[in-house]
């Protein structure tokens, strides 16, 4: 999400609350997927969102922010923000049943790429040819390691097919959710944005139960649980890291999960990653990090720009 300027400089601080954050998702990821044979999506989202919103509720306690927390300039902003990111989150959640690890955590990473083409669209920001170019090279990456998916027959081709068409579409809903924010964050808290969305998440999940909600054993239940915990510590987390480092230093380190993907998914699911899919996400990495740091340089030609055009005291 986009945050305001730091306002005190830690970086080293700021880089080990970002791998805190993405060590938390993958490690609840995995949780999810653990569970993904037996607990639909929706139902997961339900105690990913529920359970999420506790740490969140004290922390904002915590800061004094509870109040700030609850009050929202433009209500219908935050539940469309919360529809497309519950949405998001569901497709996330069913792909982990259908791909391995590594895979579903590589063709998430388009979302970062599909937010730069959807903010041209929707807000009229202005994307040049060097950031057009690394999009096409990362979405060449997400091509690559969708190819095997496309091509197989039988039952399991079939299924893979499907969860890789999972797992693009949560990334677009992502994007879009990001567009959203985008949107908000010149008139809403981010402590709002946090804690509203996770509000309207458990109850959109709750529309979901009509289709197949299943009561978890005391393993599933616990894995719920804790994964609904770990990752509302984690947006808390994410938060407190651009209190302390420009998002254009700390942004890179999300790309730390596929490390973490790779490793998890062989240690608890024995999942080894093909080629194309490490191919492919090489590829999608270099172009999210090459508009990374396209996005630092842009900025701080706005802020010389700026700098320069204001009146001298």
């Amino acid at each position: 999400m986009t945050s305001p300027a730091p306002s005190t400089s830690a970086p080293f601080l700021a880089i080990a609350l970002k791998l805190g954050t993405v060590t938390g998702f993958i490690v609840m990821q995995t949780m999810i997927k653990a569970v993904s044979d037996t607990i639909p999506a929706g139902e997961a989202v339900f105690f990913r969102s529920a359970f999420g919103m506790l740490p969140i509720l004290v922390w904002l306690l915590w800061r004094h922010e509870l109040r700030g927390g609850f009050r929202v300039a433009n209500p219908l902003n935050h539940v469309l923000r919360g529809g497309i990111g519950t949405t998001a989150m569901g497709l996330s959640f069913a792909a982990l049943a259908y791909l391995p690890l590594p895979e579903a955590t590589a063709l998430g990473y388009a979302a970062p790429l599909l937010t730069v083409v959807f903010a041209a669209f929707l807000l009229g920001e202005v994307v040049g040819l060097f950031r057009i170019s690394a999009v096409a090279l990362g979405l060449s990456g997400v091509l690559i390691v969708l190819w095997p998916r496309l091509g197989g027959v039988g039952p399991a081709a079939g299924a893979e097919a499907f969860g890789a068409a999972l797992a693009l579409a949560g990334a677009t809903c992502a994007a879009l959710a990001q567009v959203q924010i985008r949107r908000m964050v010149a008139t809403e808290r981010t402590a709002a944005i946090v804690f509203w969305f996770s509000l309207t998440a458990t109850v959109l999940s709750l529309f979901t139960l009509p289709f197949g909600w299943v009561m978890p054993s005391p393993r599933e239940a616990s894995l719920l649980i804790l994964a609904g915990l770990i990752g509302g510590t984690g947006q808390i987390l994410i938060t407190s890291a651009y209190r302390f480092a420009d998002a254009s230093l700390i942004a890179p380190f999300d790309y730390a999960s596929m490390l973490m993907a790779l490793v998890l998914g062989y240690a608890v699911f024995g999942e080894i990653p093909t080629s194309a899919t490490l191919a492919g996400a090489a590829l999608i990495i270099v172009a999210g990090i090459t508009i990374i740091l396209r996005e630092r340089q842009l900025g701080l030609r706005r802020a010389r720009a700026r700098r320069a055009s204001s009146p001298q005291s």
